[in-house]
């Protein structure tokens, strides 16, 4: 591996703590603003109650309507919107976590980029690269409790 790769690497996961890469960029299809999860204090909001009080303590939960509940907690859909255009009507003036999309977090709450999403993640480690690591450690400790 180039040394500008090892430490782009290095940065990621030891500095910015990121299991994953982001490439890409948005291809204006409006997916990711009709299936949304909210994650409050570590966990997906489950009831419509724990929503309400979230609506209060920040502005941006006022743009989003319960379009639905699955296993994972409930699904929201963005009123900014525009159904015709599939456009955000407010992008230029957007919150903060709707310029941040997508982070890693999604696939921490069992959530995953839609069909045909123009961002990708990839692993910052290779399987290889974990496997690798796994079996050095396990030889270091094996041979720790020989000595």
């Amino acid at each position: 591996m180039k040394i500008f790769a090892k430490l782009k690497q290095f940065f990621y996961k030891n500095i910015l703590r990121k299991k994953y890469y982001r490439t890409g960029h948005c291809l204006g299809c409006g997916r990711c603003c009709k299936q949304i999860y909210v994650r409050h204090a570590k966990n997906v909001v489950q009831t419509e109650d724990e929503f309400k009080k979230l609506q209060l303590l920040h502005p941006f939960y006022t743009y989003l309507n319960v379009t639905g509940k699955d296993e994972i907690g409930l699904i929201f859909e963005c009123k900014q919107l525009d159904p015709e255009t599939n456009k955000c009507k407010i992008h230029k003036k957007r919150p903060g976590i709707c310029r941040r999309y997508p982070q890693e977090a999604i696939f921490m709450m069992g959530g995953e980029l839609a069909d045909n999403c123009g961002y990708k993640f990839t692993p910052v480690e290779s399987f290889d690269e974990v496997f690798n690591n796994i079996k050095k450690k396990s030889r270091i400790k094996n041979h720790r409790q020989l000595d």
